[in-house]
């Protein structure tokens, strides 16, 4: 049966698809930190203390995403014919972005009930001021 891609032409692919899967992921974050940056400065001139949480927490929403692009990279970067050093290589990398990806969740989690519980109760709603 003949062969629908040559190896060496699948891995050339392949290899490309990692680079832009990874160019995304890098673009997520520094859009992320750009527009984090700038949030930032503007919560400073306010001096809004609340606001810095605001600022992590937007930032941190990036940073998740981005790191997800650069765990589809490792991953497609061992779709074709893997040796157990990549396969290896792929496990501890998955494995701290994994547990990165869960610590950031957890803590925008947790940042965000915080913020929430803050935010004085909209009118109307249970315990407000129309009550």
């Amino acid at each position: 049966m003949p062969e629908l891609l040559p190896e060496e032409t699948l891995r050339e692919v392949v290899s490309l698809f990692v680079r832009l899967v990874e160019a995304a992921g890098a673009l997520v974050i520094f859009a992320g930190a750009a527009v984090a940056f700038v949030r930032f400065l503007l919560v400073a001139v306010r001096r809004e203390e609340q606001g810095f949480v605001s600022v992590r927490l937007f930032l941190g929403r990036f940073l998740v995403l981005g790191l997800e692009f650069q765990l589809a990279g490792d991953v497609l970067r061992t779709a074709v014919a893997p040796s157990f050093g990549q396969i290896g290589q792929l496990a501890a990398i998955a494995t701290i972005r994994t547990a990165l990806n869960f610590f950031l969740g957890k803590e925008i989690e947790r940042e965000g009930r915080a913020v929430d519980a803050a935010r004085p109760p909209a009118p109307g709603s249970a315990g407000g001021p129309g009550r």
